[in-house]
């Protein structure tokens, strides 16, 4: 006799479990600097908005693959952006990307019942996991290639994994370190075993080394973009997105989600539309992000906690210093003297307990207050230390904890944090490679 299934019971939601944080940032003068979610705090462009309002398609049912407006929008995005070129049967839109990501792996599932298992990073956004969790699969974290959070150690994943495998998770630029991944090597690893690759480039617009990258760079084939109004167009709100890649992978999902009743609303959607036609309040947006990455980590840094500007995103990947036991006292410190609210990192995964996520996404005056709040609780930095003193060394190329088999969220993951070098890095970006230039570049 076989004992019997146990039920599902959703665990905590992460951010859930910051409240005694959350109260004791809120006590002192002035409240909380909130930077534990992506949350942007800064306005859409009016014309976004007035389409919102205007649009009049709030008395029909809108298409489940979003219309052709807002399907031709995306498609000339890419375009220009990344230079590839995407039939508009082959792009669908999605009700903002979480709930994609949290439910393509029962989709996918369903189409390939003899494949069980989901391969994400393991220090990652929640939700890759929980996706396959909810489809009643294995979630197989992969470790980061390089210490510095960057890349996939595609090695690591065990044969038996890829096989089983009903689709791979990559996010480049990724959260919550900043790292970027070498998508066309992905896509080639992932074709030759027959492994369906999602990349959810949501922060591709905010990459500061180089020139963004799509996977949809090295063709369509079995693989899908992933993108979103959220993060670019500061449209959390609204929830839009849409996807793009293999034109039988995007036909699937968009049947199956038709059939669940998927609609992105046609208000949002010529919102949308209009959003991403519109470069230049992304060039301003990536201005204001880079400005706050620097001002922050140079705040941090004189605090005694040194970080670097990411290679992407909006997030600092803030290494733990000695003095804390883990990310969690940190977070509590900080929260306590600074007023500001992050994300101890093993919300991210196992691997990411030496951490903590810092969110740029509050106005440079409240991220002036932490760092005044800080001073005034005696922080400040030491020449002759290294941030995450103690523990793996960054530059160090041993192995990272776990390997390929190990459950999602497990793996090790050391963040830049050479802080003498944070003010010739950014200038660098700024310069050539990446910074602030148009989004239309490269």
């Amino acid at each position: 006799m076989t004992d019997a299934p146990r039920p599902f019971r959703p665990p905590p939601y992460p951010y859930d479990r910051l409240a005694a944080l959350r109260e004791s940032a809120e006590a002192l003068p002035g409240g909380v600097v909130d930077c534990s979610v992506g949350t942007p705090c800064d306005p859409p462009p009016p014309t976004v908005v007035r389409a919102l309002a205007l649009s009049g398609t709030e008395r029909g049912y809108p298409s489940s693959a979003g219309g052709p407006a807002f399907r031709r929008a995306a498609a000339d995005w890419l375009a220009r952006r990344f230079g590839v070129n995407v039939e508009l049967s082959a792009i669908a839109a999605c009700v903002g990307t979480k709930e994609l990501v949290a439910s393509t792996p029962h989709y996918l599932r369903l189409r390939n019942p003899g494949r069980d298992t989901v391969l994400c990073p393991a220090v990652a956004y929640p939700t890759y996991a929980m996706g396959a969790t909810l489809a009643g699969c294995r979630a197989v974290a992969v470790p980061p290639e390089r210490p510095d959070g960057s890349g996939l150690d595609l090695d690591a994943i065990d044969p038996d994994d890829a096989r089983r495998a009903l689709l791979l998770w990559a996010n480049s630029p990724a959260n919550p370190s900043g790292g970027l991944t070498d998508l066309e090597g992905l896509a080639s690893w992932a074709r030759r075993r027959n492994v369906p690759v999602f990349s959810d480039e949501c922060y591709a617009e905010f990459t500061w080394e180089g020139s963004p990258r799509s996977i949809l760079q090295s063709g369509s084939r079995g693989v899908v973009a992933v993108h979103s109004l959220s993060k670019r167009s500061n449209l959390a709100g609204v929830r839009a997105g849409f996807y793009a890649g293999d034109p039988e992978l995007v036909g699937y999902l968009r049947d199956v989600r038709q059939h669940a009743g998927l609609m992105v609303p046609g208000p949002v959607q010529a919102a949308g539309a209009v959003a991403l036609a519109d470069d230049e309040h992304v060039t301003a947006q990536r201005g204001r992000y880079l400005e706050r990455l620097e001002l922050l980590a140079s705040l941090l840094t004189s605090a005694g906690c040194p970080v670097a500007v990411p290679a992407g995103g909006f997030y600092l990947w803030v290494p733990v210093p000695a003095r804390w036991p883990d990310a969690w006292a940190m977070a509590a410190a900080l929260a306590a003297d600074g007023g500001m609210l992050v994300s101890p990192g093993d919300l991210y995964g196992e691997g990411g307990r030496e951490h903590v996520r810092v969110a740029v996404v509050q106005p440079d005056e409240r991220l002036r207050l932490v760092g005044e709040r800080l001073a005034a609780a005696g922080w400040k930095g030491d020449d002759r230390q290294v941030a995450g003193e103690g523990r793996q060394a960054p530059g160090d190329d041993r192995q990272a904890p776990g390997d390929g088999r190990q459950a999602a969220g497990g793996g090790g993951l050391e963040a830049r944090d050479d802080a003498m070098g944070i003010e010739s890095a950014t200038a660098a970006r700024a310069a050539g490679g990446g910074g602030v230039a148009s989004p239309s570049a490269g």
